[in-house]
């Protein structure tokens, strides 16, 4: 890089004061009213985009490098900017794919329950709002633990280090970016929700004998993206998962168990197999998945415990020696007390909205009690996972479910299994941690990049919590938007493809299930022992070192998805992989994630494109009342073939734009 080089002693004053991060005793300007204004633009931005992606997908994307690349292009145009401020920005920007992965894994299975027929905005801005800023408290402790003594990976948080050192031009940067989204945004509008001249998906399936077999894929550019910044070996596990519930475990089921199945046998009388695929999955097969995350939550926990409680015990102790010594503007967090007090004052709201669904105070105690318990461990655990395989890949999702499971249990004890009230109490527990679980990792990321910066934790802290708010204030009408233009959760006549919110569904179904509902328990068992079979081929992998690694979760969400997801997610982690073959690169060094930056901008770009033009494209369907109301004549909407071929085009400019080595 340029500032490795040496450069002459008259040169240096104006240097440090570009770069502040080459200095560690003094602050220079950091929250700034326009570095704060342009994190909240970009955070809400980024919120929406992800709340699409994640319902429709499972997925969200850390969007830090996106976010610094725009700021730094932005603030040099306006003048004077400094690395620190750019810093903020993204620190504050990527509050918005945090606060989305944590309201959409959990508060749509509240609509899905049937508890709610829309999202309601206090309800969700408070549970958003609140448990974002819990997270951003309850991770504070862990900085100088996870950071500096144990000195976990964070690769986000080094890749977005590294972009913010090495922006001498981001304004390329940010047309690769625009480029980008402008060919996904195309791509979606084409699609079947917009002018319909390409359809959504492409597929063929059959019946050979008494076997079903299915194979689709989805025409997303987005899932493109997705791939890509995931890698192969998640890509991989993905559709690994995919075809352990489509090409086997549905054609046994079809050939062997779908006649002991009455109801479900009658339904499909009948049926082409693509219908009969898609059913089985729904009814049956996708619970292999539950309990293989089921597993695979648990798993996270025992795995991590030793490290975690040292942790956990490291940091309190670091910042209770901080309170009585001077430290550099580098190491200074929020101060534990006004910590302490912000706990209480933000937990009582919430404690008032659980006093609303149940209306008994020892039982709205318990679950205030259970959320502060659970919120603090669960966002321990997300600080730790996301230092060790990072935010995009960290396994959120499976111990909300164990929360949701622990609460379910409790609340079983004081409510009565078959109280109708007791999912929804669940699931607003699970919803306040695991908004505080998605924060508490990402903040960690976020403080990791201000590390190798020289920024001001606290400053960060402060803009994390401003970024987390703002996003609040802009997701229930984004949620709302989304219901009315494509529905959520199971197809309806009125919505056929509606978005599947998987995790919200899988919470829906796990906390109706402790409450009297029916589960098919006996495929959780076997998904729980697939869990413990892939737990025990990841340690065989780990303890030979192998490049390839099998993390539970990646496979189980692959188990739990639906097909032709999974297939663009894998066909972009090969691109990416490819990319680095090109390169000539491997690993995550700093040095590979900088030679990387072109195509996880340009993967970035796909994905927001697609997933803003899908809110766009929800206004006019939503105004009008018709799903239609884009659709072209049917002379102009073509077949699969130029799906594909579209699909095809944008994968080789992403394989194009990733193979130039960044700058």
């Amino acid at each position: 890089m340029a500032l490795l080089l040496p450069l002459p002693a008259t040169l240096m004053p104006q240097l440090n004061r570009r770069n502040a991060f080459m200095t560690n005793d003094q602050a220079p300007a950091q929250l700034t009213p326009r570095a704060i204004i342009l994190a909240i633009v970009l955070a809400v931005l980024l919120a929406a985009a992800n709340t699409y992606l994640g319902l429709f997908a499972g997925l969200t994307i850390a969007s830090a490098i996106p976010a610094a690349v725009v700021s730094m292009a932005v603030l040099r145009v306006l003048g004077g900017s400094t690395i620190l401020e750019n810093n903020i920005v993204q620190t504050g920007a990527s509050a918005g794919s945090s606060i989305a992965s944590g309201v959409i894994f959990t508060i749509p299975a509240l609509v899905i329950l049937g508890h709610w027929t829309d999202f309601r905005y206090a309800w969700v801005l408070a549970i958003a709002g609140l448990g974002g800023i819990l997270g951003v408290f309850f991770s504070v402790p862990l900085r100088r633990s996870l950071i500096v003594e144990q000195n976990l990976r964070f690769p986000e948080g080094v890749a977005a280090a590294e972009v913010l050192k090495a922006g001498d031009n981001p304004a390329q940067g940010v047309k690769l970016l625009g480029l980008a989204a402008l060919g996904g945004g195309l791509a979606k509008l084409a699609a079947g929700s917009g002018l319909r001249v390409i359809p959504d998906t492409a597929a063929a399936s059959g019946f050979f004998g008494k076997w079903l077999a299915y194979f689709g894929t989805n025409l997303s550019p987005a899932l493109l993206g997705v791939g890509y910044i995931v890698g192969l070996n998640i890509g991989a596990l993905a559709l690994i998962g995919g075809m352990i519930s489509w090409s086997v475990a549905i054609p046994i089921y079809v050939a062997w168990f779908l006649q002991d199945n009455l109801p479900l046998a009658q339904q499909l009388a009948g049926a082409d197999a693509e219908t009969m695929a898609n059913a089985i999955w729904s009814a049956q097969v996708r619970y292999l998945g539950v309990g293989a995350m089921l597993v695979g939550g648990m798993w996270a926990l025992v795995s991590i415990r030793s490290s975690l409680a040292s942790g956990i015990r490291s940091g309190l102790e670091a910042t209770r020696a901080g309170a009585t010594r001077a430290t550099s503007h580098t190491e200074q967090d929020l101060p534990m007390k006004a910590i302490l007090i912000g706990l209480v004052l933000f937990t009582i709201p919430l404690f008032v909205l659980y006093q609303l669904i149940v209306d008994n105070i020892g039982i709205s105690l318990v679950m205030t009690v259970i959320m502060i318990v659970a919120g603090f461990v669960f966002t321990s655990v997300s600080a730790y996972m996301a230092g060790l395989v990072g935010s995009s890949n960290n396994p959120v999702s499976g111990i909300t479910i164990c929360t949701i499971l622990f609460a379910s249990l409790l609340l079983v004890v004081l409510m009565g299994r078959g109280a109708a009230l007791g999912p929804v109490a669940a699931i607003m527990i699970g919803s306040v941690v695991c908004c505080a679980a998605c924060i508490g990792g990402d903040n960690l990321q976020d403080l990791k990049a201000g590390q190798l910066v020289g920024a001001t934790p606290w400053r960060q802290q402060v803009m994390l919590a401003i970024g987390a708010a703002s996003c609040a204030l802009v997701m229930a009408p984004v949620l709302n938007l989304l219901l009315k233009a494509y529905g959520i959760g199971a197809p309806t006549a009125e919505h056929p493809n509606a978005l599947i919110a998987p995790q919200a569904t899988l919470m829906a179904s796990v906390a109706k299930g402790m409450f009297g509902g029916e589960l098919p328990w006996g495929m959780i068992s076997i998904g729980a022992l697939i869990g413990v079979g892939i737990i025990l081929v990841d340690e065989y992998l780990k303890r030979v070192k192998a490049p390839f690694r099998a993390p539970v979760l990646a496979v189980a969400v692959g188990i739990y998805l639906p097909l032709e997801l999974s297939v663009p997610i894998f066909c972009g982690g090969l691109i990416a992989y490819l990319v680095e073959r090109k390169l000539g690169i491997s690993g995550d060094s700093p040095q590979a994630e900088r030679a990387k930056q072109n195509g996880i901008l340009f993967a970035a770009g796909l994905i927001t494109g697609e997933a803003l033009m899908g809110i766009f494209i929800a206004i006019p369907i939503v105004l009008s009342g018709s799903a239609d109301v884009l659709a072209l004549g049917s002379g102009l909407q073509f077949g699969e073939g130029l799906g594909l071929a579209v699909v095809a085009g944008l994968a080789f400019w992403l394989y194009r734009a990733g193979a130039r080595r960044a700058a």
